[in-house]
């Protein structure tokens, strides 16, 4: 077996920029899957590099690619928009390199203005709403058939997301646009996908935290609306509950979706154990699923994962997956 090194290299500047780092993290996975058909054999790998700096008078600026990102497509096709559920997982192939896609790669400056992000990010629903989701398995298994990332829309253009994000104290907000055909725009949806969202977090004494996050994401026939809230307790337990809704406009069948999803969580020491509800109603088709995972932090980027999910959708069998192996972050 090769041994790969992540290494980190600081490049320091005199002129016009105060210092820069060019760095490469990654992670790897290994174990085994049962994906409701056979149990098989998992191992994944991937690394990001990451560039930063900041000029003399304390502007910041950055850049990352996700790697296994600059492999395919690039783009989405014409009916991104019109899903209910405005899903479209863009990446990128040459498009990591090409001035006028996203494969992956995104760029940030940030300074008393606020920050302001391009390439591969979340829109501003995404940004503000916090899923409901906690702790991690190899398979995502317990991003099940309710399982919502609140990705509504994004990568319905060409993936390039634009967002402007501001911080005040507790209080958070950021504007989202994305460009449909680069800009030239397709009947019905428009010619951007746009959104606003707000974030708000507040001590409500008994250490327990409450975070809030509200916003609204659409172009000119689809729309989506979404809340959240996470509740953290100084004891460990962590409670999510979000709902969201989306509609495209359209008359086929599917084009009004409403979700609800629940997420509880329990932290000690090393060891989290966590379960999650989700629900679609697609215009009174609903799938929902379940999920739950056990973590164990053995330390050094280390951690040992179980998960399980099950979707049960109406018209379909129900589907039932786990994971079990280990997680490495380097």
């Amino acid at each position: 077996m090769k041994k790969v090194l992540f290494t980190t290299t600081a490049l320091v500047f005199t002129a016009g920029v105060a210092s820069a780092e060019v760095g490469v993290s990654g992670f790897a996975e290994l174990g085994f899957f049962d994906d409701d058909t056979e149990f098989q054999f998992h191992t994944d790998i991937d690394a990001t590099l990451t560039m930063s700096g900041a000029t003399d008078n304390g502007l910041a600026f950055g850049a990352s690619i996700d790697i296994d990102e600059t492999d395919g497509e690039g783009s989405c096709d014409d009916d991104a928009v019109a899903a209910a559920d405005g899903s479209c997982d863009v990446t990128g192939g040459s498009a990591a390199f090409d001035a006028d896609t996203q494969g992956g790669e995104s760029i940030f400056v940030s300074g008393g203005f606020g920050t302001v992000t391009m390439g591969d990010t979340d829109g501003a629903l995404d940004w503000a709403m916090q899923e409901a989701l906690i702790g991690g398995s190899i398979q995502d298994n317990q991003e099940h058939g309710g399982y919502n990332g609140n990705a509504f829309f994004d990568g319905a253009g060409d993936g390039q997301i634009l967002r402007y994000d501001y911080s005040l104290g507790d209080f958070a907000v950021g504007a989202s646009l994305e460009q449909i055909e680069n800009g030239a725009g397709l009947d019905g949806p428009g010619d951007y996908v746009y959104g606003i969202g707000f974030r708000y977090g507040v001590e409500v004494g008994g250490g327990v935290r409450l975070n809030f996050g509200a916003g609204f994401q659409g172009c000119d026939n689809c729309e989506a609306y979404g809340i959240s809230v996470d509740a953290r307790f100084d004891n460990g337990l962590r409670a999510i509950l979000n709902w969201s809704t989306a509609d495209t406009d359209t008359d086929a069948d599917g084009s009004e979706t409403d979700h609800i999803g629940l997420a509880v969580g329990y932290q000690v020491d090393a060891l989290v154990v966590a379960a999650n509800y989700g629900q679609f109603d697609a215009d009174g088709v609903e799938t929902e699923g379940y999920g739950a995972v056990i973590n164990y932090d053995l330390g050094g980027g280390a951690e040992a994962q179980f998960g399980v999910g099950n979707t049960d959708a109406d018209g379909a069998d129900s589907v039932t997956t786990y994971s079990l192996g280990l997680a490495l972050s380097f």
